[in-house]
């Protein structure tokens, strides 16, 4: 077993990225309602200052800043990851298949059938996302900056949109709000 350390700094601004197992899958972007409500949830229970955010179709880069005195941001993490898939294996139980879903049109969802390793069986894992993250501590000001706009910058890069401003899954609306209020 590895060992991975994850520096704990109170108060600090940090720069994620979070992605599915299934790389190439739209299950983000499909299901953006279940993972609002899962980081508005996680949120409500532990709060943080989120900084820049940007989601994906199969992954999501994120800034937040944690309250002072609380370097916890792997418990929301795991927090944001059970509630939405919990959603999803919620709508299976009351009938939603993956099948039906892909024949009317509507999102995927979580798929009871996904083949996981071995590891991931044991450890009751859905098989939605990639067991860990990636984080990084940001350090400076000049960083800050450069990371939240690589995160507006994402959907252009991938080559989802010509502009930031039109992918709506991106925090860069809630800053364009507030700059013109």
């Amino acid at each position: 077993m590895s060992a991975y350390f994850r520096p704990r700094m109170p108060g600090a601004c940090i720069f994620f990225t979070v992605c599915l197992a299934a790389r190439g899958d739209r299950l983000l972007v499909d299901e953006i309602d279940r993972l609002r409500s899962a980081v508005g949830l996680t949120r409500r229970a532990r709060p943080f200052h989120v900084d820049a955010w940007v989601v994906l179709p199969d992954h999501m880069h994120a800034v937040w800043t944690l309250p002072e005195g609380d370097a916890d941001y792997s418990v929301r993490w795991g927090a944001i990851k059970a509630r939405f898939t919990r959603s999803l294996r919620d709508d299976c139980r009351a009938g939603f298949h993956p099948e039906n879903a892909k024949r009317t049109g509507h999102a995927v969802g979580w798929n009871p059938t996904l083949r996981k390793s071995a590891s991931k069986a044991r450890k009751g894992d859905a098989g939605i996302w990639q067991r860990r993250f990636w984080e990084h501590h940001v350090r400076s000001a000049a960083e800050y900056e450069a990371l939240v706009t690589y995160c507006w910058q994402n959907p252009v890069k991938h080559g989802f949109v010509a502009q930031p401003e039109d992918w709506p899954y991106s925090s860069m609306h809630r800053e364009m709000r507030l700059r013109r209020a």
